[in-house]
Formats: C-alpha cells, sequence, structure tokens
C-alpha cells in the first residue's frame, strides 16, 4: 500500500524546496529522503550526518512513515542563537532594548 507524504528543505532562508512522494508503508525517512532527489540536488546533505524531524519533531533516519506525514531536513545553525541574541541587544544600546527601552523619569532600573 502506498502511503502520501512530504519531503520539505530549506537551504537557505525565505528558500523552501517541497516535494510530494507516493512511497510503500513503513519506509524510512531515510528512504524517503533518497526518493525526493534532495541529496543528489544538494550536495551538502550528508546522508550520515543530518538532522531531520516529522512534524517539527527530531527523529531517527530509521524511523517508519505513516500516511501524510512531513518529512523535514534541517540546516545547521550558523550561529549559536544565544550568541546572536546577545549581539543584537549589544549593538541595539542597553537603553533601548527590553526592560530598559520604556523607563519613566526617576524609575528603577528594569521598571
Amino acid at each position: 500500500m502506498l502511503i502520501d507524504i512530504t519531503v520539505v528543505y530549506s537551504p537557505a532562508p525565505r528558500l523552501v524546496h517541497e516535494k510530494a512522494l507516493l512511497i510503500e508503508e513503513g519506509s524510512s525517512l531515510a528512504a524517503a529522503i533518497q526518493a525526493s532527489g534532495f541529496n543528489t540536488q544538494f550536495p551538502e546533505l550528508n546522508q550520515n550526518q543530518l538532522d531531520v524531524g516529522v512534524w517539527g519533531r527530531k527523529a531517527p533516519l530509521d524511523q517508519a512513515l505513516k500516511d501524510k506525514d512531513r518529512v523535514e531536513i534541517y540546516r545547521p545553525l550558523k550561529v549559536d542563537p544565544k550568541v546572536a541574541r546577545r549581539e543584537r541587544f549589544a549593538k541595539q544600546g542597553i537603553k533601548t532594548a527590553g526592560l530598559f527601552a520604556k523607563r519613566r523619569d526617576g524609575a528603577k532600573p528594569g521598571y
């Protein structure tokens, strides 16, 4: 029996490649990625080191798929989110960001 799945990969922000497939029931995530052709279209996708998930939840490559599953291939982070936030905060300046942005005259810092 064939099941309907979707494989999604975003190589860059605001650029999404999506492919709908019909594959055999019980196929693995690895088989779905192979069938989508994304690993040949995007050579940076190393099958051994992929971070993948189903509907936003991380999953192993050998997980069996069900009908209407959405397989997502995640790209690695270029910057740690905590570091990026600190850099944005430092660039904005302490007076214009976060709790300190709307401070009444004479009020305590942070209120």
